[in-house]
């Protein structure tokens, strides 16, 4: 059974040896998990034990998820997440399309309105609720709960649908961008060539030709091998990356980008946000919330001649740029365009590359405030996009 198991890792692209799959068969032998155990095993026992024994680097667990999920034919295998609301609320068991007319029959409240209603519903209601317009719950138009309709709502919990939720009530787990990423094309590493500063620096490991031809002919003939610092690309690039939620729509692309990004540029800093950026960032999505980086100290901590690069789709609630506590996962204490504009204004040469196709972008409030607050530097991310962008950054 499990041989087929491995080869659907490997179809994965996922760098499993043989020599840890026999590693995994042994520790099954010797009772970790299984009928031998000393403890009841479910299949998340077995998905833990194997994780632990194929996978190497974190970068990978989303393919070994995706890969797991695969051969077991969608067996709920992730730890549950502790939520202030109970679990059993948030299963979808009404899906509900309402009419035109009901849609607009809908009205959408403004923030604080929105924030004390919610408190209030809390504090009311005391068990499950299905459709309906009033209760937290699922199907229905309540601007609370999910699966349902509302043009401004609260999303806890469940998936979204909408992109227009101005809070996610929800741990959701987030994974980094996989540098090592194979190319499609090097159409991306050609347009990010135009951004390129090269300087010798270093030891002298690289031959001046015509240095030696001249020392050459100046001693009489006799060889003078004259060396160089080998030339480098100088550029300092700090990538700004916006993951989760609806950018998982573009998970591959940025994956290119950043891997294109990786190879290209020997300064490069990255850190991950999600939608928009408050005070803080990180560097891996799985501790984000106890591996954080405070963004005052990325303005301290880099200089101005680095190129700031901002890659997000800017979908979301104009709530979470404008208002502080907008964002989706915490309480901020100020407004996403503060920080935007501090960013910004810390680092001159900076540019936004936006997955989103260019033709919504009009379409989307979010995109267009964006827009402003980047002073108009919002490329897509396409061939001439990139180009676009690198020559306004090079400059």
């Amino acid at each position: 059974m499990l041989i087929d198991f491995f080869y659907t890792l490997r179809a994965g692209k996922l760098p499993v040896s043989v020599k840890e799959f026999l590693a995994l068969l042994e520790a099954l032998e010797r009772g970790v998990i299984g009928p031998k155990a000393e403890q009841p095993t479910s299949m998340e026992d077995f998905y833990h034990l194997a994780r632990t024994i194929l996978v190497k680097d974190e970068k990978h667990y989303d393919k070994f998820d995706r890969a797991f999920a695969a051969y077991f034919k969608g067996v709920e295998m992730l730890t549950d997440y502790r939520r202030e609301i109970p679990e059993d609320w948030l299963r979808q068991l009404l899906e509900r399309e309402l009419s035109p007319e009901q849609k607009a029959a809908i009205e959408a409240m403004e923030w604080d309105e929105l924030m004390q209603t919610l408190k209030k519903r809390l504090e009311e209601q005391k068990g499950r609720h299905e459709g309906g317009n009033k209760w937290i719950g699922t199907g229905g138009t309540s601007p609370f709960g999910h699966g349902g309709y509302n043009p401004r709502g609260i999303r806890i919990g469940g998936k979204g649908g909408g992109k227009s939720a101005v809070k996610v009530w929800d741990a959701r787990m987030y994974r980094d961008y996989d540098d090592s990423q194979e190319l499609g094309t090097r159409n991306i590493k050609v347009a990010l060539k135009r951004l390129r500063k090269f300087a010798r620096t270093s030891a002298e490991l690289e031959l001046d030709l015509p240095g030696t031809i001249s020392a050459t002919a100046a001693n009489a003939g006799w060889l003078d091998i004259k060396m160089v610092p080998e030339r480098h690309n100088s550029v300092k690039v700090l990538l700004l990356m916006d993951v989760g939620g609806t950018m998982d729509e573009h998970i591959q692309r940025v994956e290119e980008l950043f891997s294109a990004a990786k190879s290209e540029f020997k300064h490069l800093e990255f850190y991950y946000f999600h939608n928009c950026v408050y005070d803080f960032v990180w560097k891996n999505n799985r501790r984000r919330f106890t591996e954080k980086f405070d963004t005052w100290d990325i303005i301290r901590k880099y200089n101005k001649d680095y190129k700031l690069i901002f890659v997000g789709d800017a979908t979301m609630s104009p709530y979470e740029i404008l208002q502080p506590g907008g964002s989706v996962e915490y309480h901020n204490a100020e407004a996403g365009a503060e920080w935007l504009q501090r960013l910004t204004g810390a680092f001159p040469q900076h540019a936004w590359i936006n997955p989103e196709p260019q033709g919504v972008w009009g379409y989307r409030q979010s995109i267009d405030l964006i827009g402003q607050l980047m002073g108009g530097r919002m490329y897509p991310l396409t061939l001439k996009g990139l180009e676009d962008a690198m020559r306004m950054l090079s400059k």
